[in-house]
């Protein structure tokens, strides 16, 4: 039955009540008013997203802190007299890939993985990214040409000679394993010991390219600066890997890591 029928047939109660309902089903229908402020802000995101000239310049990440993570407020008090300053001085750092990797070892890598693997996870607060997983995979890399550098050498190891056996029995021998007693936990960790990777890197001026931040600026060594150097040869040499493939960064580990520790 119409509503106007069925209005015109109650009296009373019934027809103030219908009335109301009717009423307000016709405000649901009705278009509603939009915040201003709101259509004020989704006006300028879509501004923002689709003319190139609203846009901020289009840097690299390595070259600044992405904008989505800037905190509009300091959360620690600035420490007086703690500034530390990192290099940003691209040819600087292709330099010191050269003396790292070898005659063009500033091609060998992008530009962000090149910075990324120098990048210490304390540098801005890892907002940039930082070398912890290329350093997992590169120090993999340099404890399994170590071994092998370790089984293929001659030095003796000094280990006593066994006691004769009671029974007269007699050992085996073979040429392909008198070297595998020397392959120790011991020996290996001292081969690869962040004193000696670290001091690697120094001699390559990597801590001329390091960009991290020292808990004491005045206190380098005490502030990590050993694990720190360490993890960016490990990174580099698993960034040489990941783009140019195992076989040329086992070639760099042997002639520019082990090298310098009397392996090859």
């Amino acid at each position: 039955m119409p509503p106007r029928i069925a209005l015109s047939r109650l009296t009373g109660d019934k027809r103030s009540i219908l009335s109301k309902r009717i009423v307000r089903c016709s405000c649901e229908n009705a278009p509603r008013k939009v915040n201003s402020s709101w259509a004020a802000a989704y006006a300028t995101a879509s501004t923002y997203q689709n003319d190139p000239e609203a846009r901020l310049e289009d840097r690299p990440r390595w070259q600044q802190t992405p904008r989505g993570m800037n905190a509009p407020v300091r959360m620690r008090q600035h420490k007086p007299n703690n500034d530390y300053r990192v290099n940003e001085d691209p040819q600087r750092l292709d330099q010191i890939y050269v003396q790292v990797l070898g005659q063009d070892g500033d091609k060998m890598l992008s530009d962000e993985v090149k910075w990324l693997a120098v990048t210490h996870k304390s540098f801005d607060q890892g907002r940039r990214g930082y070398n912890d997983r290329l350093a997992f995979f590169g120090k993999r890399i340099v404890d399994l040409q170590s071994s092998l550098a370790i089984l293929s050498s001659h030095a003796s190891t000094g280990s006593p000679t066994p006691p004769p056996d009671s029974f007269e029995r007699e050992p085996f021998h073979h040429p392909a394993l008198e070297s595998v007693p020397r392959l120790t936990e011991e020996v290996r960790k001292d081969v690869t010991s962040r004193k000696r990777m670290s001091d690697i890197a120094q001699r390559y001026g990597l801590l001329s390219v390091l960009r991290w931040k020292p808990k004491k600026a005045s206190d380098l060594p005490g502030s990590g600066l050993e694990l720190a150097l360490t993890q960016a040869l490990y990174a580099i040499v698993g960034a040489v890997s990941l783009q140019k493939g195992g076989e040329i960064a086992n070639k760099i580990v042997r002639e520019r890591i082990l090298s310098q520790l009397g392996l090859s």
